[in-house]
């Protein structure tokens, strides 16, 4: 057995969670809601997706309020109408796959928010567009010429803290084993971590504990609510002089440690158009080991990982517990199936899929039929 198909536990207040082995399917913004609203799209892209052969499949970015969304198209739950679509889409996917946890991504966007999706350009929508003023830590916005979004104040704080946890409340409530809470990208956590987005005079902002103060919070609030696995998306750099490093988030990571984090997602930039990426194969994995030898937590590790030879030897190191894969399963959607037949090993599949498998591959769904009228 190779190391990425051996199976691995999360842990968490509830008892924990097994996973079968160590592949993971990254959130994924689709931009395919309507009103926060999960649709038919979200239902063939995560029926797909628990079909992948990943241990663990984490739904987008899902907004905690309205105006917490990237994009007027992206998915929430924060009302009854939100939930009850989500849980009914969620509900039908994983009647078509074979049963794989779930992990929910929940976020605000904070100043890039009321953006317009990728696709046409993903600039600030102004209000007679389907936009609206986006908030954050400061009233420093993400581009020059862009409208600056309000600072937050204490009121501000408390909602958007208390919505994390109703969030998370009703994610448990639909039968969802884990929470990924979103602090990178530049989005509102990750905000107030980075000293480039984050220039507050309070106790919120200034020095690294002032800083890291508002994420901990929130996390701490969820924790308090919500006993199954709960992790946490973080950018380990901002890839900007002067910005939020792996120094600082490795201090972070042992603050949340503390505050019983299951795992740590580590990911990267995002917070300033001036970010120099070093984009390369595996070009973040540094950032997860670091994490990992930082905190003893279980780390994931993401960002150009597309070869199973290549998933295999970050495990085989030591640089991560988990991989993390997302255009790369856009892209080829049964992944996990291919890593299984690369590197001798098996993963679950629906059986109207059983006799697909090329001749040399029969080995990675067990001993099956394929043979029949």
């Amino acid at each position: 057995m190779s190391l990425l198909f051996s199976p691995f536990h999360l842990p968490s207040p509830r008892g924990g969670l097994p996973l079968a082995n160590r592949i993971t399917v990254a959130p994924m913004c689709q931009y395919a809601a309507v009103d926060g609203r999960a649709t038919d799209w979200h239902l063939m892209h995560w029926a797909n997706l628990l079909n992948s052969g990943a241990a663990l499949f984490t739904i987008e970015a899902t907004a905690v309020l309205p105006e917490g969304r990237i994009t007027p198209a992206c998915l929430g739950l924060w009302d009854a109408a939100t939930e009850a679509a989500l849980a009914d889409t969620l509900h039908r996917a994983r009647k078509l796959a074979p049963p794989v946890p779930v992990c929910i991504q929940l976020a605000h966007a904070g100043r890039k928010a009321s953006s317009d999706v990728p696709w046409r350009g993903g600039q600030l929508l102004s209000a007679d567009a389907g936009g609206w003023l986006p908030y954050g830590p400061s009233a420093v916005p993400q581009l020059p010429a862009e409208p600056a979004p309000a600072e937050m104040d204490a009121a501000h704080l408390l909602r958007v803290r208390d919505a994390f946890v109703a969030a998370a409340r009703r994610a448990d409530a639909m039968g969802i084993e884990a929470i990924e809470i979103h602090s990178a990208h530049g989005y509102l956590l990750h905000e107030f971590l980075s000293p480039i987005a984050n220039q507050r005079g309070d106790a919120y902002g200034g020095s690294l504990d002032n800083r890291m103060r508002y994420p901990l919070e929130v996390f701490a609030a969820v924790r308090a609510a919500f006993s199954g696995v709960l992790g946490i998306r973080i950018s380990g750099s901002d890839w900007v002089d002067g910005g939020w490093d792996i120094e600082q988030c490795s201090v972070l990571g042992q603050r949340l440690k503390d505050l019983g984090c299951d795992f740590i997602h580590m990911s990267s930039g995002g917070v300033s158009p001036q970010q120099k990426i070093p984009l390369g194969p595996g070009y973040q994995v540094p950032l997860a080991r670091a994490m990992r030898q930082a905190t003893d937590v279980p780390t994931i590790a993401v960002g150009l990982i597309t070869e199973p030879a290549q998933a295999e030897a970050i495990v085989q190191a030591g640089d991560a517990d988990l991989v993390a894969l997302a255009r790369a399963f856009l892209y080829n959607p049964r992944w996990g199936w291919q890593a299984a037949a690369e590197l001798g090993d098996q993963v679950q599949a629906t059986p109207a899929y059983w006799r697909c498998l090329p001749r040399h591959a029969q080995h990675a769904f067990g001993a099956v039929t394929v043979g029949g009228r």
